[in-house]
């Protein structure tokens, strides 16, 4: 199991960011929500879902990520430079928290949920979950829980019921307006 963090202080693709971290409490969403901006990259990153190939990373790019409060997933949005949606993916994780500099984490539990701008979603790494219990990397509890995560997350989204796609489309203009991000 990986742990990762918001910031991303250790890829080293971006040459340049900003990082933003915001706590939320209100009846739509409570826990942080951080922004993490691309100025710089030595490339950027592309991503293939579906036979089709998507820029998540390049400059100008930017990813809000949520963490709810007591939640099993983290949700990042990806918006490319024009502030457009390119895809929503949803990270089921085990646990979460935050370092004592103040930076939100999860240990990912390698199921991934991708849903692209058009709404297509994609159900990702169940091999690598399948391997991880197989390994003995995780328990069958956290085997359960990442599954029953994932597919209470899938029957949300069929559902419309889903509050991370407008919630996010809000948040990055409310929370972090572009003068927000000036040095």
């Amino acid at each position: 199991m990986k742990r990762k963090f918001a910031d991303r202080a250790n890829w080293r693709r971006v040459t340049d960011r900003r990082f933003l971290c915001r706590y939320i409490d209100s009846r739509r969403f409570t826990g942080y929500v951080t922004l993490y901006s691309m100025l710089k990259l030595k490339e950027p990153l592309m991503k293939t879902y579906g036979g089709l190939t998507f820029c998540v990373a390049d400059k100008g790019y930017s990813w809000l990520q949520y963490f709810p409060k007591d939640a099993h997933f983290i949700v990042t949005t990806m918006f490319n430079e024009k502030r457009e949606v390119v895809e929503w993916y949803i990270d089921i994780c085990k646990s979460q928290g935050v370092t004592d500099q103040g930076v939100p984490w999860f240990d990912d539990l390698y199921l991934d949920i991708v849903v692209l701008g058009d709404g297509t979603v994609f159900l990702l790494d169940e091999d690598e979950l399948d391997d991880a219990l197989r390994r003995g990397v995780i328990t069958e509890a956290d085997y359960a829980l990442a599954t029953r995560t994932a597919h209470g997350l899938l029957r949300m989204i069929d559902a419309h019921a889903f509050p991370y796609f407008r919630l996010s489309i809000e948040h990055r203009r409310r929370l972090f307006p572009a003068s927000a991000l000036r040095v």
